[in-house]
């Protein structure tokens, strides 16, 4: 990258930017890369550009958008940068750790809160805080779940501010998304750019999707040694439908939908060419209120009936476990370092967003009166919906949350603004700064396993914070170095 074109780039505010340094010299790990795209042809990297857009569209790798703008929802490929994210080793042994720790002490709560509610009792997290959450489910109470095990798969989405310091965003322990972003992303980098990928010293990926496997068989009851797996999908016109299809066959699991289950005896059974076939786990893909019409959404016809029936006779294991979602809610975010303390005894590796509770009189006064340098966020909703970014919004937006803030305090939270690190995407020819985070899957079964690099997810939108699949945004692959 020419002197000049450093200077454009940092034509902006002062952000941390992944590659370069303040100085504008290359950080030292994003060397190799930097070097061959420097000196690569703007017609030679339109090759690569075209061969790697041509190689999603034919494979259909996916993502369903709905604007309330469109009669019909607008099914496209994902944006996706090729100029990848580098994490050095030690860099990331930090978040291996850090995500580690945050999901053991996720994982203790939540069967906490099912069981004894010590966390409550010991006056920690506020029982109004369990009990009004959207996602709690009172047909969890009391039961033990396969392994002890309930947030099999979890996506905990990072930040970076301006000093470069990480932190958690968000924890995603519902039905976090993105798995196939990221094996797909790497395997066509290490096509299309196969000669930058081999002078890189890349970790590899390849293992994690053998311990997803093993992580869902971990869960089959009476400790089955061949047990069969099913993910459990809403169908074909869910918005990560791609990534359901893909999972499902790189995992060698079967793709259902509810109606090709059934319920009989406490069991739930396969229909297939055979017969009826015990189901030993489902990894289910659609949410708490779908899944059993007698025991939630009576009105739902995606799910099977009968199933929490077969759950709780110890049946069948149900990955992620119904209910996981109260600790995913963006309130109780705010106590998860408390968790990692209480539960581990343990001092936070990662730490969160400063975050203010609404629901306390002098944190909603102060929330109230600076609402234009902040983030609030509707505690329930996720994909970067129910959202007020004080320092862009407008005068409308904020009187408007100002309202909602006033008649439904326990509904929000607000957080600083942070100042989200960069990273440069391609943009005609040339690098151009945009905003991203980084979700880090972690998966849990007899042991735990973080996939090395994740998904970095990326505002495309020049300036934008919003880095959601579902309001636009892309993704890079994500390359964590050996060395």
């Amino acid at each position: 990258m020419s002197t000049a074109t450093q200077s454009h780039y940092y034509d902006s505010q002062s952000f941390y930017d992944e590659m370069f340094d303040k100085d504008h010299s290359v950080r030292p790990h994003y060397d190799t890369v930097h070097r061959l795209f420097g000196r690569m042809k703007p017609s030679e990297l339109m090759l690569r550009q075209n061969a790697l857009n041509q190689r999603m569209m034919e494979e259909g790798i996916t993502f369903t958008l709905y604007s309330p703008n469109q009669s019909e929802p607008l099914e496209r490929t994902i944006p996706f940068d090729y100029i990848p994210r580098v994490i050095p080793k030690q860099e990331w042994e930090n978040i291996d750790r850090g995500v580690k720790q945050r999901i053991r002490a996720l994982n203790a709560f939540i069967h906490d809160i099912y069981h004894s509610q010590r966390i409550v009792s010991d006056g920690i997290i506020p029982r109004s805080m369990i009990v009004s959450n959207t996602y709690f489910r009172p047909e969890m109470a009391g039961m033990d779940v396969p392994g002890g095990v309930y947030i099999t798969a979890s996506g905990i989405d990072l930040i970076r501010d301006e000093k470069g310091q990480y932190y958690v965003l968000e924890d995603n322990l519902r039905s976090p998304s993105g798995f196939s972003y990221l094996f797909k992303g790497r395997t066509l980098m290490s096509e299309i750019f196969h000669d930058l990928f081999l002078s890189s010293s890349v970790q590899s990926i390849e293992r994690s999707l053998n311990c997803f496997l093993s992580s869902l068989r971990s869960l089959a009851p009476n400790g089955k040694s061949d047990p069969l797996i099913v993910l459990l999908t809403p169908g074909a016109y869910n918005s990560a439908y791609y990534e359901h299809t893909f999972l499902a066959q790189q995992l060698g699991i079967h793709l259902v939908e509810g109606r090709d289950l059934v319920y009989k005896d406490h069991k739930i059974y396969l229909r297939d060419m055979r017969g009826l076939r015990q189901v030993d786990v489902i990894y289910r893909r659609l949410d708490d209120d779908y899944l059993d019409p007698l025991s939630f959404n009576p009105d739902s016809l995606l799910g099977v009936p009968g199933l929490m029936n077969a759950y709780r006779a110890g049946n069948v294991a149900i990955a992620n476990a119904p209910g996981t979602g109260v600790a995913d809610d963006k309130a109780i975010y705010a106590y998860v370092p408390e968790m990692i303390r209480y539960y581990l005894g343990e001092k936070p590796v990662l730490q969160n967003v400063p975050t203010y509770i609404l629901s306390r009189k002098e944190e909603r006064e102060y929330v109230l009166e600076h609402l234009n340098q902040l983030v609030v966020k509707e505690t329930s909703l996720s994909g970067g919906y129910g959202m007020l970014i004080g320092p862009t919004a407008s005068a409308k937006e904020i009187r408007s949350f100002a309202d909602a803030i006033r008649n439904n305090p326990g509904r929000y939270i607000a957080q600083t603004t942070m100042m989200l690190s960069r990273a440069p995407v391609m943009v005609n020819g040339s690098m151009s700064p945009r905003h991203i985070d980084l979700r880090a899957f972690a998966l849990m079964g007899e042991e735990s396993h973080v996939i090395p690099g994740g998904l970095t997810r990326v505002a495309m939108k020049e300036g934008s914070l919003v880095v959601n699949s579902s309001q636009g945004g892309g993704v890079k692959d994500t390359w964590v170095l050996n060395r």
